[in-house]
């Protein structure tokens, strides 16, 4: 029986890699750009959907507690979602607040016939189990695509809501290979919100897959062999240029603050990105890449949701 060959890096990282097998250029994968241009696709579909049904997609937004992050990324959130033509609910509860009253308001919303996404902010409070307040979700609402339900649906191959920053970062992706199909890729880190769904749709775009993790022996090798590597473990610049193959795609899902020139901190990626510069054939820089494509798939999570309730077909 003979064996197929493996499949070809795309002719365009083919040609860098025969550069002395080192890149000449490495290009940026803009996510800034590729999320801008989902987002007016969304919104398009949503002033659709609202002259259509005469409602606006409802999206809810659950915020409990104070912290700095979250009440951040929530008003992010709220914003864009009106920006899309969306309605935006806000639920702010506080930090001490019990478990059972939080799954109330999420079942009140759940059988709010406005409402089409829900959107628990996390972290939790301490004391309460996120999972509980997870599960008791519709899976029709829940955008985040964490729900027990949405999970066995990725993994099986079936229509769910898939995690947003997962999603993004397979149509960051698909913005510089044209295919997926046979490529080796590597998720680094193995978390329930990035790691693991990550790797499932890799295998639903029929990659060959590898999950590393800390307990992983001999990660610079493994990395060595993606041709697709992301990088999601939450450690500033752990994944230095020698890591990376070659003409490689590299996706940066790590945002990590450190001490900057004169004291001032700033961003980095888990991926040393002036070290894989000359290496990579394309990257996602951090900030600007995989971030802004999280807001913009939970607004299509959102839609799509919105769609599936009342019949509504959603291309995008």
């Amino acid at each position: 029986m003979s064996m197929s060959a493996e499949p070809a890096l795309p002719a365009r990282l083919t040609a860098l890699i025969s550069e002395g097998l080192r890149p000449v250029e490495t290009t940026l994968i803009d996510g800034k750009a590729i999320a801008a241009s989902l987002r007016h696709r969304v919104a398009a579909a949503a002033s659709e959907f609202k002259a259509r049904q005469g409602v606006a997609p409802g999206l809810a937004t659950v915020l409990v507690g104070d912290d700095p992050a979250s009440e951040v990324y929530v008003r992010s959130k709220r914003k864009a979602a009106r920006e899309a033509g969306f309605e935006s609910i806000e639920h702010r509860l506080p930090a001490g607040i019990g478990e059972a009253d939080l799954i109330a308001l999420v079942r009140r919303l759940n059988d709010d016939a406005a409402i089409d996404g829900i959107l628990v902010q996390l972290p939790l409070p301490r004391g309460i189990d996120a999972r509980r307040v997870i599960d008791a979700l519709d899976p029709a609402k829940d955008v985040d695509g964490f729900h027990t339900e949405n999970v066995g649906r990725l993994w099986s191959g079936e229509a769910g809501l898939t995690p947003c920053t997962p999603l993004g970062c397979v149509l960051l992706l698909k913005s510089v290979l044209p295919s997926l199909a046979g490529l080796g890729a590597v998720v680094l880190g193995r978390s329930t919100i990035v790691g693991k769904p990550m790797a499932a749709l890799l295998l639903a775009q029929d990659c060959t897959v590898t999950t590393a993790h800390s307990k992983s022996r001999d990660l610079p090798a493994i990395c060595r062999r993606a041709d697709i590597l992301v990088a999601a473990v939450g450690r500033a610049e752990m994944v230095r240029g020698s890591w990376i193959k070659p003409g490689a795609v590299v996706i940066d899902v790590g945002i990590n603050r450190i001490a900057g020139a004169q004291g001032k901190g700033r961003l980095v990626g888990d991926v040393a990105f002036a070290e894989a510069q000359g290496v990579a054939g394309a990257i996602t820089p951090v900030p600007g890449g995989v971030g802004p494509m999280t807001i913009a798939c939970l607004l299509r999570n959102t839609l799509v949701a919105a769609g599936r309730r009342r019949g509504f077909a959603v291309s995008l």
